[in-house]
């Protein structure tokens, strides 16, 4: 499998308008979150104190959505089927994610984690999946047969969820949670996901660059980006990650890269990811429609 994206930066500027000849030094924290290196950049009197609690919040939180930690919630559900007494935080997303999967008609859908391990594995050996394989695989897969309530989380036998299209958004709100609640303003975090809670320090919105060129002014909001090819599956770079969920195959790509604001991070997350499986802008542009404030910023063609 080849990637364009190794790394997950998690960047933070959490700055207090310093009055002339006080400015911050900028202070940095480097930690790792969903398995990849972190970082947090903060310039503010506390920063040690602040990145450390921000690294205890991005370990709990891996602590429930991460797929490399044996312990986590989601490793733990995937491994018996049945989770008990879930996390507040794992009920929040699989409710996020169930509500992405039905506005989008199926286009998003966790449990496609059995189908994605398919390509992966094939992929480690420079090939593609057998039908039979990819057929069994997809047939694990279906929301409908997941069931989740306060009690529990329970899927059927040999399914798996995946929440790699909606946690990196997730953390990112958390954080900003955490740090709001502090009464920091005039930050913006990156979880490969973007965050932004205010604005700049000087009152000029975040400029978020896009890979595809121009760049999206971020104040109060969140900004997600998608791309099939970011990933791919064979050496050429022709198969990318995101599967449809519908027919078990890759997507087409005729999308080079999909851009979404909203709210929350996770809900752009989310949403780009499932808008990459739409094959006309006005279909996609009326699914963004059904989230309250949410907004396509680019859809670039393949």
């Amino acid at each position: 499998m080849t990637t364009r994206r190794r790394f997950l930066a998690i960047s933070a500027a959490a700055m207090v308008c310093p009055t002339p000849g006080t400015a911050q030094p900028l202070y940095t924290w480097q930690g790792a979150a969903l398995g990849a290196r972190a970082t947090v950049r903060l310039a503010h009197p506390d920063a040690p104190a602040i990145t450390a609690r921000i690294g205890t919040e991005i370990s709990r939180l891996e602590d429930i959505f991460s797929l490399y930690r044996p312990q986590s919630a989601l490793s733990q559900l995937n491994t018996s089927g049945v989770l008990n007494s879930p996390p507040f935080e794992l009920l929040e997303c699989l409710s996020l994610a169930g509500a992405v999967h039905a506005a989008s008609d199926g286009r998003f859908d966790p449990t496609i984690q059995p189908l994605w391990a398919c390509y992966a594995e094939a992929s480690a050996t420079d090939v593609m999946p057998q039908e039979a394989a990819r057929s069994s695989a997809h047939a694990l897969t279906g929301w409908d047969r997941v069931r989740l309530d306060a009690a529990s989380v329970t899927l059927q036998p040999d399914m798996a969820l995946t929440l790699n299209g909606i946690a990196q958004g997730y953390i990112a709100d958390c954080v900003a949670d955490m740090l709001a609640a502090e009464g920091l303003t005039n930050i913006l975090i990156d979880t490969g996901e973007f965050r932004a809670l205010g604005q700049q320090p000087d009152g000029r919105p975040w400029p978020v660059k896009l890979a595809a060129g121009g760049q999206v002014p971020l104040v109060a909001r969140a900004l997600a980006t998608s791309a099939p090819l970011g990933t791919t599956f064979d050496e050429s770079g022709n198969v990318g990650h995101i599967l449809d969920p519908r027919t078990g195959h890759p997507s087409q790509v005729m999308w080079r890269e999909i851009t979404v604001s909203a709210k929350s991070a996770a809900v752009a997350d989310a949403l780009s990811t499932a808008a990459c499986l739409f094959k006309e802008r006005s279909a996609m542009v009326g699914f963004l429609a059904k989230f309250e404030g949410a907004k396509l910023e680019a859809a670039v063609l393949s």
